[in-house]
């Protein structure tokens, strides 16, 4: 993400506005950033949905699908950190501009994929379309927008990435039932191309061009190759291990990963010494808030991203749900997520940072109200049922989303805004697929070779507690957090 804005940029948003309001020019910014940050965040959900037409109709394997669907979360993490420092030196409007026709391209050539290796390498160019323009959101934000109005625009995203989650499997059901034009699940690559032909005609005329002043040029390839290599070695074991059954390579890989990344720190710290321009500018992390709010993001995401993984075992396998009205029972927590998003400023003018220790706490409160419900009510749990404490957890996680994120970016200098917003967007999908496979290793070695769906019952509701540790380490982390932005503003 780029925080390629400088002074000149500032001029060109005209007139300030009202205190704590949006300029018009700010709100069609607002509104250009939000529909990429929903096409990325989307497209790493509808394409669930879509595996049996898709398997039917290339033919593909079911390998080969599973694929195509964690090819894009494999490779948009591996990109996001690079993809933010390319934003720093060259401009934020010129990397969103790249981005999104690289993004757009690779949407419209996976629907028109005439078999499963085209569909992986596309879904694979897709992926790296994302990771190009998606941290550049986080620059705008940061950079863009200033007082209230910045607030606000972080609420909006927060409110954005919520539904975007949901959204991306409902409609992802609701274009294949519909069979637009007959192409069926195409449908699910093909929508991005009028999305993203507005967002670029959007983007080309109000994004700054500039970029950030004292930003070095010359893009650091042996720490790309690195963190690249650290990244990919802890990532795929995460992503393929459970599926694989855990092979012994996977812990190898995983393992492998933490020399590697030693070696990105190491190379990181003598290139900024030698006064070169590192990819990650190690002075980054000597922000205590930048580092605590990084931690914090890990627990956290990894307890959301696990519970909607496990949740959907049990609709699904457990409870006998479709894909369709397993994905419509998320709608309540996706409702309340954007709810409390939008909400959050107007909370947090009161509360301030303590905003975060409110939607932390009830995020771990409806955890454990939905542990108690599936306890108590057993094989007889429904959507219905649910619905309460999913409500109340969504709530939560809507409270501790956009604050975190702003509250994280606070002190980071404008030339490192978008490996800041890199390393944040890598923090979140890092723990996503840790809790993805953490939860899930809780899940089937308590499931073990049932299929009843008492089995499934009693393997949810074990798997919860492990939910709920991880709502509770997020809340913990906050002290620090807080420490950290006491003395100085968030400079740590």
């Amino acid at each position: 993400m780029s925080a390629g804005i400088d002074i000149a940029a500032a001029e060109q948003r005209g007139p300030a506005p009202q205190e704590g309001r949006l300029s018009r020019r700010e709100t069609w910014t607002l509104v250009v950033v939000m529909t990429g940050t929903f096409m990325a965040i989307m497209d790493s959900f509808i394409v669930n949905v879509a595996v049996p037409s898709i398997r039917a109709e290339l033919p593909a394997s079911f390998s080969q699908v599973e694929l195509a669907v964690s090819g894009y979360v494999l490779v948009y993490g591996l990109m996001l950190v690079t993809g933010g420092r390319l934003g720093d030196l060259y401009g934020t409007r010129r990397l969103y501009l790249v981005g999104t026709w690289v993004f757009l391209l690779g949407s419209l050539a996976a629907g028109l994929a005439p078999d499963p290796v085209s569909l992986i390498a596309f879904r694979a160019v897709q992926a790296v379309g994302a990771g190009l323009f998606y941290p550049q959101v986080l620059a705008v934000l940061q950079t863009v927008f200033t007082g209230r109005a910045r607030t606000t625009a972080f609420a909006v995203f927060g409110a954005t990435i919520g539904l975007a989650s949901i959204a991306g499997q409902v409609l992802g059901g609701l274009l294949i039932h519909l069979d637009v034009f007959g192409l069926g699940w195409r449908n699910v690559f093909l929508v991005n191309v009028p999305i993203g032909l507005a967002v670029l005609a959007g983007a080309a005329r109000l994004l700054p061009s500039g970029r950030a002043s004292g930003s070095r040029s010359g893009l650091d390839l042996t720490g790309v190759g690195l963190l690249s290599g650290a990244l990919l070695l802890l990532s795929v074991p995460l992503v393929e291990g459970q599926h694989a059954g855990w092979p012994v390579w996977t812990w190898i890989s995983l393992g492998a990963s933490l020399p590697v990344l030693a070696a990105f720190v190491v190379w990181e710290r003598r290139l900024a010494v030698r006064g070169g321009s590192p990819l990650l500018d190690p002075a980054l992390f000597r922000l205590r808030a930048f580092t605590s709010g990084n931690a914090i993001a890990l627990a956290f995401f990894a307890g959301n991203a696990g519970l909607f993984f496990v949740l959907t075992l049990q609709l699904q396998n457990g409870m006998g749900y479709s894909p369709l009205v397993a994905g419509l029972t998320f709608v309540p927590l996706a409702v309340a997520f954007a709810a409390a998003s939008l909400l959050g400023p107007r909370i947090q003018a009161v509360l301030g940072h303590h905003l975060l220790t409110l939607g932390y706490a009830i995020n771990a409160a409806g955890t454990l109200a939905l542990l108690a419900t599936v306890w108590a009510a057993g094989t007889g749990a429904t959507g219905w049922i649910l619905l309460p404490s999913l409500a109340v957890t969504g709530f939560g996680q809507g409270l501790g989303v956009s604050p975190l994120i702003g509250t994280v970016l606070t002190g980071v200098p404008a030339k490192d805004a978008g490996a800041a917003g890199g390393v944040l967007e890598t923090a979140t999908q890092v723990g996503m697929s840790l809790g993805v496979a953490i939860l899930s290793l809780v899940f089937f070695a308590f499931l073990g070779q049932r299929t009843s769906p008492a089995a499934f019952s009693d393997a949810f509701t074990i798997t919860l507690i492990g939910n709920l540790a991880l709502a509770l380490t997020a809340l913990a982390l906050l002290p620090p957090l807080f420490r950290a932005l006491a003395p100085r503003g968030g400079r740590g």
